[in-house]
């Protein structure tokens, strides 16, 4: 059953053609710069909050973070954890995903485990997701053992994603890595998109419009930014994505 964080994404996507999350490290950032991040990254157009990250950070602050943050939007607070510390009772929802290319039986199902009794007693709306590592991988592929999918074996990632819409799972998500050099291809987004049938999440890398552009135009359903944003003026920049968006979903009807 879809609960509300869910439905409200499906139908953004259905109305806009694709939207922009913005994703908050609490390991990179305090609970007062956090909320500040996040408020202008609503007033830029953003459809939701994203809140984890690669590394570890306590459970106290993680809950001083997602409390901050949901003090000053109206925008859902959907957890991106890392790890069974990654959640928090005050977010609205959390991406419950599987790592489906890491060689460690953790990250596939382990950590969900040990997570799932936690997400029920706190309430979370839990949205199931497959989280493919791709590229370089960077810090997630590290952490989460991966082998990350080479930018030039696009077929590869398209039959992880057909195999995760075959599980059950309702969002696809190709991860790049936290600062890679170069997002993920329009040639693989393009053929995953062929692949599935779910909703598709870009993110890693993308820092230019020209990035966003390519992403949408080759079938991205959520892009998702994060150390562009935090290192810039959130709000310009934030519209500045979202508009691409809106004009390249324009251009595709």
């Amino acid at each position: 059953m879809r609960g509300k964080v869910e439905q409200y994404l499906l139908k953004k996507i259905q109305n806009d053609g694709a939207i922009h999350l913005t994703l908050i490290d609490p390991e990179e950032t305090t609970a007062a710069s956090a909320s500040s991040i996040a408020r202008k990254a609503e007033e830029g157009g953003t459809a939701g909050i994203m809140v984890g990250g690669s590394t570890f950070t306590s459970t106290s602050h993680l809950d001083n973070v997602v409390k901050t943050i949901k003090r000053v939007v109206k925008i859902p607070v959907i957890l991106f954890p890392n790890n069974v510390t990654g959640i928090s009772r005050y977010a609205d929802a959390i991406w419950f995903m599987s790592l489906l290319n890491s060689t460690d039986p953790y990250f596939l199902v382990g950590a969900q485990i040990l997570g799932a009794p936690l997400v029920k007693r706190f309430g979370l709306e839990a949205i199931p997701m497959a989280y493919i590592i791709v590229g370089e991988g960077e810090t997630a592929g590290v952490i989460g053992k991966a082998t990350p999918i080479p930018y030039t074996k696009p077929e590869l990632a398209a039959v992880h994603a057909l195999a995760a819409q075959y599980l059950g799972m309702r969002f696809v998500y190709l991860e790049g890595g936290s600062g890679a050099k170069e997002p993920v291809p329009a040639t693989m987004i393009n053929m995953v998109k062929k692949m599935i049938d779910v909703p598709l999440i870009v993110g890693g890398g993308i820092r230019k419009k020209e990035h966003v552009e390519s992403a949408v135009s080759a079938g991205a359903n959520i892009i998702v930014t994060g150390n562009v944003i935090e290192n810039a003026n959130v709000k310009a920049k934030v519209s500045e994505l979202v508009h691409t968006i809106i004009q390249t979903t324009g251009k595709c009807k």
